[in-house]
């Protein structure tokens, strides 16, 4: 029952929101939109919000596998922290939530952050299996969100 739900919310949607899919959550994606210029149908605004975040996105990733090479987990702790932030800003609810782990394995803490990991090796592996993961989660609504971007074609 759940996809009933994602489309009664997309088709509810005031700014037409195209299938988002299950990577990001278009509540919060549209408040982000509603920051738009309502003269300006290039979304200006919002497009810089996004475009901006995939730079971010990009350097946290090339810093946290420096890290990883490091082996530094308070510094992948406080990337995973740092990108989680802004994927649960523009609603990348995946996203969030891999980096989330990222955070609490850098801080020798299971997945969910609620019991101790002592082995710090353990935590570095289930970093650098995330990273994969996030990766390609991010390449997914990167993809999406190039494509609501994209021009209009002529």
């Amino acid at each position: 029952m759940p996809d009933t739900h994602e489309e009664e919310r997309s088709e509810e949607g005031s700014v037409g929101l195209p299938d988002l899919g299950d990577s990001i959550d278009a509540l919060t994606f549209e408040q982000i939109l509603e920051m738009d210029d309502e003269d300006n149908d290039d979304r200006e605004f919002s497009k810089s919000i996004v475009f901006g975040f995939f730079e971010q996105a990009e350097q946290t990733f090339d810093q946290m596998d420096e890290a990883l090479e490091k082996k530094d987990l308070p510094e992948l702790s406080s990337l995973g922290h740092f990108l989680k932030g802004s994927s649960a800003t523009l609603g990348l609810t995946k996203v969030k939530d891999s980096c989330e782990k990222i955070q609490h394995y850098g801080q020798q803490k299971d997945e969910a952050g609620t019991k101790d990991e002592p082995d710090k090796q353990i935590c570095l592996d289930k970093i650098k299996d995330i990273l994969v993961v996030v990766k390609e989660q991010y390449e997914e609504v990167e993809k999406v969100l190039r494509r609501f971007y994209a021009e209009p074609s002529s």
